[in-house]
């Protein structure tokens, strides 16, 4: 490695990793501002994409520093204070507005967009990379909740009888999608030793991507935002799941950069 000091590995995988989240949320802007694809459409992909490179970067942070987990989510913060900023009108960015908000409104900022940078930064501080927990949070958010807006919306005639504004299509969409990220980026962090990679993961993923597209069907999820019960119902669902599917992942020990914490881990 290019430094025997952790802190420093990890402020540069820190900048790493915002440049690699910056360039694909600077591509989105552009496709947005030239009015390439639908904003909405654009939108999702903006939601699903910046959160999976993200999360590719993880294995860049060292394994003995007490503040991997607060530098990697720099970029994120860093965002949070960016569209906040730009939701109260003290900046102006019509880049970011096309390319994270519905209806071009940039007070729309504040709500999905906020929650969903606020909900990725708590995963990866609460529960890191040893963490099969952070996996079904990130994994549901971006591209479970992510795919089922893009299907629903071309697919979804068929209305859910509990909840008109969701469909079966979009439902279906995001459970599969939300498992199946899991299930790859259960392998790409086993490659590193963070995860177990085992069958019975594979069930505890199914099992919580299931329980979070239920809560996304659910009405309070439209009177809420996505952004807010997606990531809650993952975690919660989450811990009940690997408790009692895989109870080996469940303990209160040190974590990899060696502090006390309670968390699902290896």
């Amino acid at each position: 490695m290019w430094t025997e000091n952790p802190l420093v590995r990890d402020a540069g995988a820190a900048v790493l990793t915002g440049v690699a989240a910056a360039v694909v949320l600077r591509f989105w802007e552009e496709v947005a501002n030239r009015s390439l694809l639908d904003q909405k459409l654009c939108r999702k992909l903006v939601h699903i994409t910046v959160g999976l490179v993200y999360f590719l970067m993880w294995p860049l942070f060292s394994s003995d520093d007490v503040f991997a987990r607060f530098l990697a989510p720099l970029i994120i913060v860093i965002n949070i204070i960016k569209v906040t900023v730009i939701g109260l009108g003290l900046v102006k960015d019509e880049g970011v507005v096309n390319s994270m908000t519905r209806h071009g409104d940039s007070r729309e900022l504040l709500k999905g967009p906020l929650y969903y940078a606020c909900a990725i930064t708590l995963a990866t501080i609460v529960f890191w990379r040893t963490s099969p927990i952070s996996i079904a949070v990130i994994c549901n958010l971006c591209v479970g909740d992510g795919v089922a807006d893009i299907v629903g919306r071309r697919l979804g005639q068929v209305k859910l009888p509990h909840n008109p504004e969701k469909s079966y299509a979009g439902s279906i969409a995001m459970f599969m999608a939300g498992f199946i990220a899991s299930v790859l980026y259960m392998c790409y962090f086993n490659v590193f030793g963070f995860v177990e990679k085992s069958w019975t993961m594979v069930a505890a993923f199914g099992v919580t991507s299931l329980g979070a597209a239920v809560v996304e069907s659910l009405p309070i999820s439209t009177r809420l935002d996505d952004n807010l019960t997606v990531p809650l119902a993952s975690a919660l669902v989450g811990a009940l799941v690997f408790y009692f599917i895989a109870p080996g992942n469940l303990c209160c020990m040190t974590g990899e950069d060696g502090s006390s914490i309670s968390a699902i881990v290896r």
